[in-house]
């Protein structure tokens, strides 16, 4: 009997053992500069632009659906990775994988195009007339790290001019195992009242809906890195009374807060690549359910 409950005690053990390795393969998160290739927690940078310097251009975290990464410069700007399976890519194909790794192994590419916009969930300022992009004068921060549930990866841009003051800006993105969203928390550090510009941008001809507390776009961004573009969708969900009604702009549908010194939104993004939300129905249901 002693012997059995030995048995059984280590048998649970193990099983437990390999339960929370595959939790932890949900998720993932990376950093690094392109000089020396080695994975960092943090990265300072007193000019605030190291957009051609960092890795895949920035701090970025992902789920069993996509990768995120924030552009280490003034834009603020949430970058999307698409994906057809759910392994994890990003440490190991750090967001350029070839076209032959991507036939044989069936990896994501970077069908999404940001431009000019903030992108997926990225941050600006508002100061009550037009956007304000995150210029640090102060420098800019980048970290990675785990969370209880998964990981996260955040940019911190200090000194950044707004209404005739300065303020330090944190834009974080948190991935869990337990959900293919991703949560994105932009906070004043020192507690100031600013008003946030946020919102998902789209491509020519795309569908796009919106209403209360969502945005939802479904379209072929131009040709950027991937060589045969496809249909990829970018979500959002907002409290409504955080914000502003979602407006449509040229490029994209943005909302914008009421005075606060931190906002949250859940970010989703899906593409044809995938078996699950391959079709824009698909996608809006989702996004509006």
């Amino acid at each position: 009997m002693r012997t059995g409950t030995v048995t059984y005690l280590a048998v649970a053990a193990v099983l437990i053992c390999v339960a929370s390795q595959s939790l932890k393969a949900q998720t993932a998160a990376s950093l690094f500069l392109k000089s020396d290739g080695k994975q960092v927690t943090e990265i300072f940078s007193r000019s605030g632009n190291e957009y051609k310097t960092v890795g895949h251009h920035g701090p970025a975290v992902e789920n069993t659906h996509m990768a995120l990464r924030i552009y280490f410069n003034d834009s603020g700007a949430v970058d999307v990775y698409s994906k057809s399976g759910r392994g994890m890519e990003l440490e190991k194909y750090r967001w350029y994988p070839d076209a032959e790794s991507r036939e044989k192994y069936g990896l994501g590419c970077d069908e999404y195009l940001v431009g000019k916009t903030v992108g997926l969930g990225g941050i600006a300022l508002w100061d009550g007339d037009e956007e304000v992009r995150l210029k640090a004068t102060k420098g800019r921060r980048a970290r990675v790290g785990d969370t209880r549930k998964g990981k996260f990866a955040e940019m911190i841009s200090y000194g950044v001019p707004y209404c005739g003051d300065t303020v330090d800006i944190k834009v974080r993105i948190e991935v869990s195992t337990k959900s293919r969203n991703a949560v994105v928390t932009a906070e004043e550090l020192s507690g100031k009242k600013v008003r946030f510009l946020t919102g998902v941008n789209y491509p020519e001809g795309a569908y796009v809906s919106y209403g209360d507390g969502y945005i939802c776009v479904w379209g072929v961004h131009p040709a950027d890195v991937s060589d045969s573009p496809c249909p990829v969708g970018g979500g959002m969900l907002f409290r409504s009374k955080d914000f502003s009604a979602p407006e449509k702009t040229g490029d994209m549908v943005r909302i914008i807060s009421q005075p606060s010194s931190e906002i949250r939104t859940e970010i989703v993004s899906a593409s044809t690549k995938e078996a699950e939300l391959n079709t824009a129905k698909r996608f809006e249901a989702y996004v509006t359910r």
